[in-house]
């Protein structure tokens, strides 16, 4: 009881001071979680209204309020879905997943005050047993080495445009090619450098809320407005707008700015 309201007060603190957003919404929205759901349920969620957490079955994962980057993972989709309401299938689905991990990620550091060279970047790193073979549910600087097992299989994220995977599987693969969008924002926050959330993750956010951000958007298009939104904060040329084309280029993803910079936001 006590880690779910830590974990949804910090996630809130975290929106509130580094964004000015209040709550999932922006208006405030209660922040309600339901804990020792079901029996030995290996999953949390958020359904649009309130987060829900399994306790795990202790085979594979411990309960899951333990991971302060997987509450703010999942209150995140909220974000998303309030924002951008990006559909959840194909690119556009594993942007949004790649969304809820880029801020629980950032949430989690935070938390421990860690500058992007000094984090993890791991999601989930609390959750697995000790009887799993992983480190974390995914690796954001390093996708498809978060766990290798005989239950759980290997990690399948690629990390490069090259090895996506086309699948009807996992609402067309939201979990697993999360990790292309997944490493391009963990390339740009460390070449950036500090906090993540002062700029790559301003960018990021900035982004989320782009009126050109189409609930279909795939993963080249929200390149392209990161670089925009890059551009429209730090200015053309800066270190900044240099480090997202960068991340996205190293992961196969090639940027092009085509639009006028004032219809930028």
């Amino acid at each position: 009881m006590d880690e779910a309201y830590d974990g949804l007060g910090i996630t809130y603190d975290f929106f509130w001071n580094i964004f000015e957003r209040h709550s999932i919404d922006d208006e405030g929205m209660p922040l309600q979680g339901i804990v020792h759901f079901g029996k030995e349920y290996n999953n949390a969620f958020w359904d649009g209204q309130k987060m829900t957490f399994g306790d795990g079955d202790n085979d594979l994962f411990k309960r899951f309020t333990i991971s302060l980057d997987v509450i703010g993972h999942e209150l995140a989709h909220g974000v998303t879905e309030d924002e951008a309401g990006l559909v959840y299938f194909n690119q556009a689905g594993a942007l949004n997943e790649s969304m809820s991990d880029v801020f629980g990620a950032m949430v989690k550091q935070y938390k421990l005050n860690q500058s992007s060279d000094k984090a993890d970047w791991l999601i989930g790193a609390e959750l697995l047993s000790e009887k799993v073979s992983g480190k974390a549910l995914r690796s954001m600087s390093d996708p498809g080495s978060a766990y290798d097992d005989p239950i759980l299989g290997k990690d399948p994220q690629p990390k490069h445009m090259n090895d996506f995977v086309n699948t009807f599987e996992d609402n067309g693969g939201v979990h697993i090619n999360s990790g292309i969008p997944n490493r391009a924002f963990y390339l740009a926050a460390t070449n950036i450098g500090g906090f993540a959330w002062e700029r790559a993750g301003k960018i990021w956010y900035e982004t989320l809320k782009d009126a050109r951000l189409r609930a279909n958007t795939g993963f080249k298009r929200f390149a392209n407005l990161t670089v925009y939104n890059a551009i429209r904060l730090f200015g053309q040329g800066s270190v900044e707008e240099q480090a997202v084309q960068n991340a996205w280029n190293e992961v196969g993803i090639k940027t092009s700015i085509k639009e006028p910079l004032q219809y930028a936001h």
